[in-house]
């Protein structure tokens, strides 16, 4: 099925968060190239903007997260085409953009996820899921394996727990999600969105600097050896430290009041 009479990505600015919606409830918000793109451009420009302070990534309706690549077959019968002329997969672009993102990123998980949409899942800084979801890596199914997103899989799941996901194909619950770490909360469906703005309120009042800098060295140290963390994370102090954003931080703490944070 084509998006031709449709925006697959609604991308909104609600406050100082941005939103990106797959919009394909009829395809169970499956991600094709289209859709891919559009969520790492709507990215890219919510790290520039200066006026963002936070992602939320979600599907439309209430059925579907995200259930992966679409698997409708292209004009040469297959389901997954690939343009050997281009270094890099686009699902490949979006993960690095995600990875490199200066924001924090929330996925609202409002349905099934599975596949592919476990992947973006994963890549994700942040989850709320409502209880009732499932999630899966179903791959085993069609005779295929989770290749693309297995690196933030291996990230985020107990290495045992994925293992027996990726081989057998089934899928677990949300509750078990939280319990593996793959979710930072769980609620009711009802309160999914009560719980989420709690959770961004929390976020879009803290220093952008502090975030910026944090999500960086996170993502720098959980690559490094001990050695090599513990030299990169002594040099990042005096750095931090010198940012208007700290500047402004200490005195308001000095002043008893509210900071009143810039991102510089």
């Amino acid at each position: 099925m084509a998006d031709v009479n449709e925006n697959p990505v609604l991308v909104e600015r609600r406050g100082a968060v941005l939103w990106i919606t797959l919009n394909r409830e009829a395809r169970r918000n499956a991600l094709n190239e289209r859709v891919v793109r559009t969520i790492d451009q709507a990215i890219a420009a919510a790290s520039t903007d200066g006026q963002s302070r936070a992602i939320v990534i979600t599907g439309a309706g209430d059925k579907a997260f995200c259930a992966g690549a679409d698997l409708a077959k292209n004009t040469q019968g297959f389901a997954f085409a690939v343009d050997f002329a281009r270094p890099r997969h686009y699902i490949v672009d979006l993960f690095k953009r995600l990875q490199e993102c200066t924001l924090p990123v929330v996925a609202r998980v409002n349905g099934h996820v599975m596949a592919g949409g476990f992947g973006l899942l994963c890549a994700c800084d942040l989850a709320i899921a409502a209880d009732d979801i499932r999630i899966g890596t179903t791959e085993a199914k069609i005779g295929l394996t989770p290749m693309m997103i297995l690196p933030y899989m291996l990230r985020v799941l107990p290495p045992r727990r994925l293992q027996e996901m990726c081989i057998t194909g089934e899928q677990f619950s949300a509750a078990e999600a939280l319990e593996w770490g793959v979710v930072n909360y769980v609620v009711p469906r009802a309160e999914l969105d009560a719980k989420l703005d709690w959770l961004l309120a929390r976020i879009t009042d803290k220093s952008p600097t502090a975030i910026r800098l944090g999500k960086q060295a996170f993502n720098a140290i959980r690559d490094m050896s001990l050695r090599e963390s513990l030299e990169y994370a002594q040099a990042m102090v005096p750095v931090m430290s010198s940012t208007q954003d700290a500047k402004e931080g200490m005195a308001a703490f000095e002043e008893k009041r509210r900071p009143n944070f810039t991102g510089n």
